[in-house]
């Protein structure tokens, strides 16, 4: 049994930001490796109250025993998670802050989790939507932008294609380099059907 509270119910979606994304057990003492998704990653050092974001939709607090860097990521260590069957139980998890604790921004920065909902522009011409941001061994993450019609595309999130960030508008207004979208754009069903009748 952990001391794991249900958030309150007033509580949206909007009110928590998305700091790290548990990716998988470490050690046998109910560690959990995740996935920094933070600018920030030294306030962990402060942070004693977090939430996880289950994939049911469900938040629990959750509060923070200890915490160090590994590989790139971060190891949280959690009071009352003190097994590896504990720690599975976070697997898929988003460690999230409330929206009022985030570290406050440079000029023409933005939160990440901001970006997700923002119509993106290319050049005047609206694309899509951002559904999702990637983070890889690339120097920029990648925008999933998703058109009406279902297609979706990688975008790279960089200050040199950026003409205008407005997260409250929900707008990214964008020029990328020409043929960047035809080059990576993935096939629809129809392209795909109709590129195995040509083989």
């Amino acid at each position: 049994m952990t001391n794991a509270n249900p958030s309150r119910a007033h509580e949206t979606d909007e009110d928590f930001v998305t700091i790290a994304r548990v990716t998988k057990t470490q050690g046998r003492k109910g560690e959990a490796a995740a996935l920094l998704l933070t600018d920030f990653p030294e306030r962990f050092a402060t942070r004693k109250r977090l939430f996880a974001l289950y994939r049911t939709g469900e938040r629990r607090e959750l509060e923070l025993e200890d915490h160090w860097f590994h590989k790139g990521g971060v190891v949280l260590k959690f009071l009352g998670f003190d097994s590896i069957s504990q720690a599975e139980t976070l697997v898929g998890c988003e460690i999230q802050i409330p929206a009022a604790e985030r570290a406050p921004l440079e000029e023409d920065s933005v939160y990440v989790s901001d970006l997700i909902g923002c119509a993106v522009s290319d050049s005047g011409r609206e694309i899509g939507r951002i559904e999702d941001v990637r983070f890889g061994a690339g120097e920029a993450p990648l925008l999933v932008v998703r058109r009406n019609d279902g297609k979706e595309y990688l975008v790279p999130f960089a200050a040199a294609y950026i003409e205008r960030m407005a997260p409250a508008e929900k707008r990214l207004e964008m020029k990328l380099p020409s043929g960047m979208l035809e080059l990576d754009a993935p096939l629809t069903q129809d392209e795909r059907e109709r590129q195995r009748g040509r083989e």
